[in-house]
């Protein structure tokens, strides 16, 4: 195992331990946390799109356009993980699962990226190959074999294709997210958006798409679809 490989798999353990207990402890410690969390990626945000909309162009509306929109959508990720998460212990118990859904599938798309490796998926983000986008989807139905997701939801699944339906719109999600910070990151020239986290880059590098996620979970969940 890498010196590389090694890093991440312990940045990820220590990030997934303490968002269990932001996310259990007080719901008055989750919004604090997910501010804090929130105010860092927008900084990495404004950062990484410097060079190319402001500094390069010379175009401030451009750039303040960009900044606008991702501080305009980092608080509807704000809202939705909120409520969300609500204030009972099922709906917690659906978060933390959501959650689950997005690390594995984040961990399927780089085990079968490194191990399988083979075509790439797409220009804007050369180290995603077609076998890693197929190890997310993979990886992302281990939760709902892992978990009775009909006990959280509120709403009655019949069958468990409904639940495997829900992991892999989440992780179809999870990738999409993680190749719209990829294509901001190419217009920049640059690899990470931080060197916050050992292994992973910056903060926006490790949660790109739950950012995209929730919000669509949450939308899923209130028009009943799921």
């Amino acid at each position: 195992m890498s010196a590389e490989l090694e890093k991440r798999i312990i940045t990820s353990i220590i990030l997934f331990l303490i968002a269990i207990f932001c996310i259990l402890i007080h719901k008055f410690v989750f919004v604090l946390i997910l501010i804090v969390t929130l105010f860092v990626c927008f900084n990495e945000w404004r950062n990484i799109n410097y060079k190319y909309f402001k500094k390069k162009q010379h175009n401030n509306w451009k750039y303040f356009f960009v900044q606008f929109v991702g501080l305009v959508y980092l608080f509807i990720f704000l809202g939705t993980s909120i409520a969300l998460r609500g204030n009972n212990s099922e709906s917690i118990a659906f978060f933390i699962i959501i959650l689950c859904i997005c690390i594995f599938s984040d961990i399927g798309g780089y085990v079968f990226g490194k191990v399988i490796g083979g075509r790439k998926l797409i220009k804007i983000s050369p180290n995603k190959t077609i076998s890693g986008s197929l190890g997310s989807f993979i990886f992302s139905i281990l939760p709902a074999l892992l978990f009775n997701l009909q006990n959280y939801t509120g709403v009655f699944f019949e069958v468990l294709s409904i639940n495997i339906a829900l992991c892999l719109i989440v992780s179809l999600v999870c990738q999409l997210g993680d190749l719209l910070i990829s294509y901001f990151k190419r217009l920049n020239k640059v690899k990470d958006t931080g060197t916050i986290l050992p292994g992973h880059g910056g903060l926006l590098d490790r949660i790109d798409g739950l950012i995209f996620a929730i919000p669509t979970v949450y939308i899923l969940k209130i028009t009943q679809i799921f």
